[in-house]
């Protein structure tokens, strides 16, 4: 096989690996807009994680707050820092009112993603960030009661050879843990912020 041979079926399957990396983007995305708009009643947020200062966190922990939450992974190249970024300006437009807003960032990707590894990211973004993560097994239980789709993907020129595919929706719930709302990636954190103001 010639030299350009190779090049060209090495770029067939790389334009293969990003079809279906989009796609599984847009199916999980579809999954959290059907939680959205279906007649079911409303989910609850049920986690048991330890946070990125190494304390375990529940939901029961923000009882009387709202909870702005976005599942992701430190290694994420696009999605995750755009994400905690609208999030830092929401909870800036937010001004007094961000007390009674508090960011969490979930990690899916618990095997790189200790509580030093988010000591050491969410704080980029914002301080008010609290960032969870836990074993497999904890992540997996959690995913379970979010409309969440995450799945590892094998990619060698990623770090340590895999990245994570992910639903990309910030989700929203309100005083009592109950799903109020959720916003598509790419929402710009002056209609995040417009949405929050007519609820807190």
């Amino acid at each position: 096989m010639s030299l350009a041979s190779a090049r060209k079926i090495l770029w067939v399957l790389v334009a293969i690996a990003a079809l279906v990396f989009g796609w599984l983007l847009l199916w999980s995305d579809y999954r959290a807009d059907r939680a959205q708009t279906e007649t079911d009643p409303a989910f609850v947020a049920e986690f048991e994680l330890t946070d990125h200062q190494g304390i375990v966190r529940t939901e029961d922990d923000f009882a009387g707050r709202w909870m702005l939450v976005f599942f992701g992974f430190t290694n994420c190249p696009d999605v995750c820092p755009t994400t905690l970024a609208e999030v830092s300006a929401v909870m800036d437009g937010l001004g007094e009112d961000a007390e009674r807003v508090q960011p969490i960032f979930i990690s899916i990707d618990p095997e790189r993603d200790t509580p030093k590894a988010l000591a050491e990211y969410v704080p980029l973004f914002d301080a008010s960030i609290i960032g969870l993560t836990g074993t497999p097994e904890q992540i997996a239980k959690t995913s379970e009661t979010f409309p969440i789709f995450f799945e590892r993907i094998e990619e060698a020129g990623a770090p340590d050879g895999y990245t994570m595919s992910h639903t990309s929706h910030l989700f929203l719930f309100d005083t009592e843990a109950g799903f109020a709302d959720s916003w598509a990636y790419g929402t710009p954190a002056e209609e995040i912020l417009a949405d929050l103001g007519e609820r807190i």
